[in-house]
């Protein structure tokens, strides 16, 4: 079993528009509205892929229980820790016409009370005993300290990816994770410089493996058996929201089968791309990651 653990859950709202005008009135073509946070969408994708998983994180108030039970309506298997304040809403605004972009909307999340993350330690502890991967992943909500990642991946003896930005991510590596996947942007602002030397401090300090998505240059994955490379042979149009937890499903999944680098850098790069061609975060175009594995060059 793959667990996800999402502490700063969210119901993610996607807004389909053929332009924005934002000095005017926009009408909206499409809306989608689901359970969201980087560790609900590594779960989607994984149970696509046929894997058992079990989503577990924080939630709570009048949108922790639409989260809830869109996983319910989702089955995706979950056991999400109940909280006072009310969960977050993110906003996806994406153009459909010809410049497809998006722009997102991120709120900042409930405040989380000392007793409320004690007991989830224990709740989490627990999950993770029985989990065969754990993955940590996204933002953390007000009132949980920037190295709590650490600390739930120091709990428990099963192989652990994070998945953070900023001090969270800085922290990450002192509980010796088997991965740490930051993009390019976020390896940067916690260690100023090209990216192999900010894997390599990362490694130094406790990461047994660190891989940086590079965005249409593909992956750099800098671990104990070498330094490799996955390039993609073309870039993919649409919109980027969850390609980078789409990649780590695949990471993941490497994890479990105890893959070589080769094979999990592929499969992880695949994924991220075939996301990108997806409408919404957590889902993937099987059509694309079937034409895309193939070509992707590992060096």
């Amino acid at each position: 079993m793959i667990l996800t653990v999402t502490l700063n859950m969210a119901l993610d709202v996607t807004y389909e528009v053929p332009a924005v005008d934002w000095d005017g009135v926009n009408r909206v073509g499409g809306v989608h509205r689901r359970a969201g946070g980087k560790g609900v969408n590594v779960a989607r994708v994984l149970a696509a892929l046929g894997q058992e998983v079990l989503v577990t994180g924080l939630a709570g108030g009048p949108t922790g229980r639409a989260i809830e039970a869109d996983l319910r309506a989702a089955e995706l298997p979950s056991a999400v820790f109940a909280i006072e304040g009310d969960s977050r809403t993110t906003l996806a605004v994406r153009e459909t016409g010809g410049a497809a972009r998006t722009a997102l909307f991120n709120e900042p999340g409930p405040e989380v009370a000392a007793d409320e993350l004690a007991a989830f330690t224990r709740h989490y502890a627990a999950l993770a005993a029985r989990a065969d991967v754990v993955v940590l992943s996204g933002s953390l909500p007000r009132g949980v300290p920037a190295d709590f990642y650490a600390t739930l991946s120091a709990l428990v003896p099963a192989p652990v990816i994070v998945d953070a930005d900023g001090d969270p991510l800085r922290h990450a590596p002192k509980g010796r994770p088997s991965v740490v996947k930051p993009n390019a942007e976020e390896l940067a602002r916690a260690v100023p410089g090209p990216p192999d030397r900010g894997a390599e401090v990362l490694r130094g300090e406790g990461a047994e493996s660190v891989v940086v998505s590079l965005g249409a240059g593909g992956l750099l994955a800098v671990t104990g058996e070498g330094t490799f490379r996955a390039r993609m042979p073309y870039t993919v149009r649409g919109n980027p929201t969850g390609a980078g937890d789409s990649l780590v499903a695949g990471l993941a999944l490497g994890l479990v089968e105890a893959a070589p680098w080769p094979e999990r850098l592929r499969r992880a790069a695949a994924l991220g791309a075939a996301a990108v061609a997806a409408p919404v975060a957590g889902d993937f175009d099987r059509g694309v990651y079937d034409d895309i594995h193939p070509q992707i060059v590992i060096t």
